[in-house]
């Protein structure tokens, strides 16, 4: 998606016809009880405080409370079944992430659901870039000269990850397709443990999210060499993207949106698409992403997600097929 359509925002008035169009005898029951938010992974990150911050803005904009509740497990696969078996009557919703919703079927050959017709998509929440990251006393201060390092380097270089599957090693691996080079993968179970490897340089290169690791460029302990997307990171404009250092094509992005059961009624769907978007466009709600650098994709709601998705679930899985990953 062109970076100039992402940045675009709603605004919340003109959301409200939205709400009207939604209306019909099943939307107007709709919600006759507080709603379950499944958040597939574990308490305390990233994916369940912002979940929590847009469910409690949906629950006012739908007059019911929006319950979170976490699932882990399984790399975010446990929480994806259990909605997808769930009543499909609009109050059991999920947040999907890329890596249950595009990279799992790729891992996980025995998975128990398939994203693109056992869900609805209901709107994108948004994407957050990846920043390639190193200890600043590594001898390669671009991204191509790590690349240069690495093509040196027949062993390969070291990088490290939170994980198979995960958009940090997607990221990585589609760099080493684009660039032509072999990196050693050390997948991490706990992503601190991880950074401290890097910031140690214990590991040659890492993939990070920019939420816990611009702090440590601010205060020198790291490097960045480029952010995996089109556009550089709000939060560290000085970091280019990987177009800008030499490897277009090189951009992942993590991505996440709202998914109900695949049998929800349309008109059920579209109130809960309309009210997301509400959310999405609350000050508060755009404060807290941008903290995040995440960037919020409002326009991207039900037929637009699943366009994207039906796009983005074979390639990611053909990124995961060349890169022969399977789950540790």
């Amino acid at each position: 998606m062109p970076a100039t359509t992402r940045r675009r925002l709603f605004a919340a008035p003109a959301l409200l016809p939205g709400l009207a169009r939604a209306q019909g005898p099943a939307a107007e029951a709709f919600p006759s009880r507080p709603l379950t938010w499944v958040v597939p992974f574990a308490p305390g990150g990233i994916t369940d405080t912002s979940s929590r911050v847009v469910a409690q803005r949906l629950g006012q904009i739908l007059g019911q409370s929006v319950v979170v509740e976490n699932r882990p497990g399984a790399g975010g696969t446990i929480g994806a079944e259990a909605v997808a078996r769930a009543p499909a009557d609009g109050h059991t919703l999920l947040y999907g992430s890329q890596g249950p919703m595009a990279a799992a079927p790729a891992l996980y050959p025995a998975l128990r659901y398939d994203p693109l017709r056992d869900f609805a998509p209901v709107q994108a929440l948004g994407a957050s870039p990846n920043l390639i990251i190193c200890a600043p006393g590594k001898p390669w201060d671009s991204l191509a000269a790590l690349v240069a390092a690495a093509r040196a380097r027949p062993e390969g270089l070291t990088y490290g990850s939170t994980g198979i599957g995960t958009a940090p090693h997607l990221a990585a691996e589609l760099l080493q397709q684009v660039a032509g080079i072999r990196l050693v993968h050390a997948p991490y179970a706990n992503g601190a443990q991880a950074m401290n490897d890097a910031i140690g340089g214990r590991l040659d290169v890492f993939w990070d999210y920019p939420l816990t690791s611009i702090p440590h460029l601010r205060d020198g302990r790291l490097r960045a060499l480029a952010v995996t997307d089109h556009q550089r990171v709000a939060l560290a404009p000085e970091v280019p993207t990987v177009a800008e250092a030499g490897m277009p094509g090189a951009e992942m992005v993590a991505w996440a949106g709202i998914f109900v059961p695949v049998r929800t009624p349309a008109p059920v769907v579209a109130r809960l698409e309309a009210a997301m978007r509400l959310a999405l466009a609350d000050a508060r709600v755009r404060e807290f992403f941008d903290g995040t650098a995440t960037l919020l994709w409002p326009e991207m709601g039900a037929v637009q997600f699943e366009a994207f998705l039906r796009a983005e679930v074979p390639r990611i899985g053909g990124l995961i097929a060349r890169a022969g990953a399977r789950p540790g």
